[in-house]
């Protein structure tokens, strides 16, 4: 695809210093851009690459505007991150395929779905009795979508997602491949030295706008439902647990996992690799860094890290207990150095 400057700027804003006229054929990064890719600039400490890149123009903030003009075009942005990503959006919807209405014939289809309009369901795809597909839904090849379950309008499910029985996702939810909602969540009694199943008798309730990344596995709860509220963005291959609450944009990256009955607030973040363990509370506006073990209840916004080594369960508990007051302990040394210097 080829498109002018000026034609971004009209569809996107942003001020534009250079040629209206300028083509560009891709969007990419400062480094190895040729003079037809469209970079930009947010991060300051890539601004020595300004003076070397070969890019036709280069989206950056209002303070590097005479910076970025001195080597050719420039669209001045306030957020030059938030205009790369909506300029991605723009540009994937007139270069990706788009998914042509109507139901493959080898998909089954079965009596009593609900069908809105213009939906596409493609090869070998599965939708049972009851279920409602909502105007502009797309439902990849080989996906499932379980019996009394809801997708909403303009969701896409790519190909291998399994929506189960009485399950529901709202509207503009994208859903990558290998994706699992509504398996039976991790549940037993204990009895005689086995094991008794208990049956997983709620759904999982998914908000407006959510993502969720390739082969993660959402549990439905087991009396209530797991919730995912709008805005929420999972990552590939995150476990959340049953009867798991994630609040409004909240965002969670690859390998996480999350324990049954845990309840994560609004606008949080939890990096890579993170645990979090059944029946705790994180308020909103917290962030966890990655590898970060969270073993007890977050009832303060902000920043928590931890890594701590594994040892037997009595040894690990007296050292982590010294470990929280280790700074306690430091400055009471301190003082008594201090008291025997004198």
């Amino acid at each position: 695809m080829q498109v002018r400057l000026g034609e971004i700027a009209e569809q996107l804003g942003g001020e534009l210093l250079g040629p209206a006229e300028q083509p560009v054929d891709r969007v990419g990064p400062l480094e190895g851009a040729t003079p037809t890719t469209l970079s930009f600039l947010s991060n300051p400490k890539y601004q020595s690459q300004l003076a070397t890149t070969q890019a036709a123009c280069v989206i950056v903030a209002p303070a590097l505007r005479d910076a970025a003009a001195a080597r050719g075009a420039v669209i001045v942005a306030d957020d030059p991150y938030l205009y790369f990503a909506r300029l991605t959006q723009w540009w994937a919807r007139r270069v990706r395929p788009a998914a042509a209405p109507g139901v493959h014939a080898s998909a089954l289809i079965a009596t009593g779905v609900q069908l809105g309009r213009d939906v596409s369901i493609g090869p070998l795809a599965v939708v049972e009795e009851g279920a409602v597909i909502g105007d502009g839904a797309v439902i990849g090849a080989h996906a499932v979508i379980g019996a009394g379950a809801v997708v909403g309008a303009h969701t896409r499910l790519a190909p291998r997602v399994t929506l189960g029985f009485g399950c529901r996702i709202g509207a503009r939810g994208i859903v990558h491949s290998g994706v699992v909602i509504g398996a039976d969540g991790f549940g037993f009694a204990p009895h005689a030295g086995e094991w008794v199943k208990i049956e997983q008798l709620g759904g999982v309730a998914i908000g407006d706008d959510v993502e969720i990344g390739a082969n993660t596995c959402i549990d439905r709860g087991a009396l209530d439902d797991t919730v995912i509220e709008d805005g929420v963005k999972l990552d590939n291959l995150i476990q959340v647990g049953h009867n798991v609450h994630i609040g409004r944009h909240t965002a969670i990256a690859g390998n996480a996992g999350i324990a049954g009955s845990a309840r994560i607030g609004a606008h949080c973040t939890i990096g890579g690799s993170a645990g979090i363990l059944g029946h705790l509370t994180i308020v909103d506006h917290v962030h966890v860094s990655s590898f970060t073990l969270i073993s007890r209840s977050i009832l303060k916004p902000g920043h928590y890290s931890g890594i701590f080594p594994f040892d037997d369960n009595a040894s690990w508990e007296k050292n982590a207990a010294t470990l929280r007051q280790l700074h306690a302990l430091r400055e009471r040394l301190r003082t008594l150095e201090r008291r025997a210097a004198e």
